[in-house]
């Protein structure tokens, strides 16, 4: 799907778990999640470090998807 979106000229960001899957699928902007069950949480942080970790991946998310690229991409936090 992220191949697809793109294909049209819209750029992408994939929030992965998994990151080799989204390479193995071609994705070309990818930031690492940080678990399966809790993607962009960790439920066992308080408040405001929960918070704190989501806006960073949120921020490297923006990030990401303002570059220019032109190859597969894993923006690390």
């Amino acid at each position: 799907m992220v191949k697809a979106i793109e294909a049209t000229g819209l750029p992408v960001v994939h929030i992965a778990t998994v990151v080799p899957i989204s390479l193995t699928v071609g994705a070309n902007r990818i930031v690492p999640a940080i678990a399966i069950p809790h993607p962009l949480g960790n439920p066992a942080l308080d408040a405001a470090e929960e918070k704190a970790l989501r806006r960073s991946i949120v921020e490297k998310s923006l990030e990401a998807l303002t570059t220019e690229v032109t190859d597969q991409t894993v923006f690390e936090r």
